[in-house]
């Protein structure tokens, strides 16, 4: 246990997140997602599982120590239900909740969202059984 650091961000999670840099992306994804075969792609090489943790649980402890990328117009992406690119789930609703002001969930097509989790840093695989909880966050620097 540390202080003020999130219990929930476990000793590979914190690892990852402090080991990646400016540009990276983290995919955080609900339990439906092909996480497995997703992260054999991404730098860590296997997914950090949080089991029966919701996806709004998961990104407030990634987001509470994690900083946006503010030189990206597209930093904090979601994926897109199939045929309702619009439509925003329950599991997005409590994610975009999170954000602060100016801060916005920008979508992308399923499959693309999938390329792009391969390519990300790490994949955090959350318990919840919801559809589109899936995320990608970009980190950013802390200047000075």
């Amino acid at each position: 246990m540390l202080k003020t650091i999130d219990p929930l961000l476990t000793p590979d999670l914190l690892w990852a997140l402090a080991a990646m840099g400016h540009g990276d992306d983290i995919a955080l994804v609900d339990a439906n997602h092909p996480a497995e075969r997703v992260a054999r792609t991404t730098t860590f090489g296997r997914p950090i599982r949080l089991p029966g943790i919701p996806v709004e649980r998961a990104a407030a402890a990634i987001l509470s120590v994690l900083p946006i990328d503010d030189f990206e117009p597209q930093p904090l992406r979601r994926m897109e239900v199939v045929g309702e690119p619009a439509a925003i789930p329950p599991p997005q609703q409590a994610v975009r909740a999170l954000l602060g002001e100016g801060q916005a969930l920008h979508g992308i097509e399923r499959f693309a969202f999938y390329e792009a989790a391969g390519r990300a840093f790490a994949v955090v695989q959350a318990g919840d059984p919801r559809p589109y909880g899936c995320f990608l966050f970009r980190k950013g620097v802390i200047a000075g």
